[in-house]
């Protein structure tokens, strides 16, 4: 299913959550003048943490049961500049749900004009802290996860 290109700055693709808003700073900008690719993937990585929390993986369940979330995959195709100044929004959705992996994606979109800035697609294992070895996740996180899973394509 391909992207929705009709959905309004403020609503987004259908069934997709705001799980990041901020903005460009000027340090955020490389030599170029446009954002640089560590602060895509900053403002990816803040997401990811407000979207493990929309179905229970959460800061106080990675410490209180020694499991832990590990990115062994991530996919980014960058579409438009973002400058100093412009407003972020990064809408995410789960992909997949399997029993100790996650993939998911985040669609970075300019918060003025709608425009998609960048898409990056992630796959994350639930992982034991203490044995560094993967895990299934728990049936109820698991289940919460499935609940979200989105149908769309991100194409990378």
């Amino acid at each position: 299913m391909a992207a929705d290109t009709s959905a309004t700055p403020e609503a987004g693709p259908a069934g997709w959550d705001v799980m990041y808003r901020g903005t460009v700073y000027p340090w955020h900008c490389d030599q170029m003048g446009h954002m640089n690719v560590m602060w895509y993937v900053g403002k990816f990585d803040e997401a990811t943490w407000q979207l493990f929390a929309s179905f229970g993986v959460t800061p106080d369940y990675l410490r209180n049961s020694g499991r832990g979330m590990v990115a062994v995959d991530q996919r980014i195709s960058y579409q438009r500049e973002l400058l100093a100044g412009d407003i972020v929004v990064v809408r995410s959705a789960l992909l997949e749900v399997r029993e100790k992996v996650i993939r998911f994606c985040h669609r970075m979109e300019n918060a003025a004009t709608g425009e998609v800035a960048a898409l990056t697609v992630l796959t994350g294992v639930h992982f034991d802290t203490e044995a560094r070895r993967s895990r299934p996740l728990p049936e109820e996180l698991s289940k919460r996860a499935r609940a979200l899973v989105s149908d769309f394509d991100p194409g990378i």
